[in-house]
């Protein structure tokens, strides 16, 4: 999170840090508005909510869990260095939503037209179609 703050910072941006612990003194010194949530991991939820698009770089546990959410939310996660995902770890695509990118230009060119792409109405992206039952699965 502190590297994608100070990026925003250097180019005059507002930064808002959702914090896993429960004071706003943990955030990093490039964070504007810390919210600090008390809920650990939980928290994920309210990153990925909030946002037209996810960016997910490298990353443990934390970030494969954010990119789960958006994934189940229809928001479209742009990847660089992270996950390699299949759906149901059966070697399918998971889908649209999920997108390469090659480099940190690239991943916010991705995320940005992914982000526009969305639908003005709803703020979703229709979800792809929905997966066949797996027998016995």
């Amino acid at each position: 999170m502190e590297a994608v703050c100070k990026g925003a910072k250097s180019e005059n941006g507002t930064t808002i840090g959702i914090l896993p612990g429960g004071s706003p003194h943990t955030a990093n010194e490039y964070v504007d508005f810390p919210v600090a949530t008390n809920m650990g991991f939980a928290r994920n939820v309210a990153v990925v909510s909030t946002g037209q698009a996810v960016i997910a770089v490298g990353g443990a546990f934390g970030t494969l869990s954010e990119i789960a959410y958006a994934l189940s939310y229809g928001i479209p996660v742009v990847a660089l260095s992270s996950w390699p995902l299949t759906v149901r770890g059966d070697g399918l695509p998971v889908g649209d939503n999920y997108i390469i990118a090659d480099d940190p230009i690239d991943a916010v060119d991705k995320a940005v037209a992914a982000a526009l792409a969305r639908t003005d109405e709803t703020q979703t992206v229709a979800y792809s179609e929905p997966l066949p039952e797996i027998p016995n699965g």
